[in-house]
């Protein structure tokens, strides 16, 4: 199974880069050029344990939903989120946040795998990890500059 191991040095404290990793509208803001949408469950504001949101974004070409949900949650050092429905034949996302007393360790632990058996795996291996890791990039990047400045007030309503 695909892994995509990142990690992303923010300075700012880690209960902030946690709490924006879990805002609907940060991702919106890092995913605006797959165009996508929280459709149903948690469609703005703050996620929780055992939310669910329902994503619907354009990746190659093609418009897809994905139905995520918050599987763990250790505030602010972790959580999980995972697939309920999609694309993939298994999505597992794991945020981890550690403080070192100046700036936080962001480390995603991103595992898949695309259905269509070797097909797939050709395709993962390929195309869709590089994919993929500039997706989680693009992400980490809105995070960490949202984290970084004034503009976080706006996203957690000034915590």
């Amino acid at each position: 199974m695909p892994t995509i191991e990142l990690k992303t040095k923010i300075n700012a404290p880690a209960e902030r880069c946690f709490l924006l990793s879990l805002s609907v509208d940060l991702h919106l803001l890092s995913t605006q050029e797959t165009n996508e949408r929280a459709i149903s469950g948690v469609t703005t504001g703050l996620m929780k344990l055992n939310d669910v949101v329902t994503w619907r974004a354009k990746h190659f070409g093609i418009y897809q939903n994905m139905t995520s949900k918050i599987s763990a949650y250790d505030a602010p050092k972790y959580f999980v989120s995972e697939m309920l429905k999609g694309a993939f034949k298994k999505l597992h996302h794991q945020h981890l946040f550690e403080w070192t007393g100046n700036e936080t360790i962001m480390t995603d632990i991103f595992y898949f795998e695309a259905p269509f058996g070797i097909l797939g795996e050709l395709f993962s291996k390929f195309i869709l990890k590089n994919y993929m890791k500039g997706f989680l990039i693009k992400r980490n990047e809105t995070i960490k500059e949202v984290a970084e400045t004034s503009k976080w007030k706006s996203l957690l309503n000034n915590r």
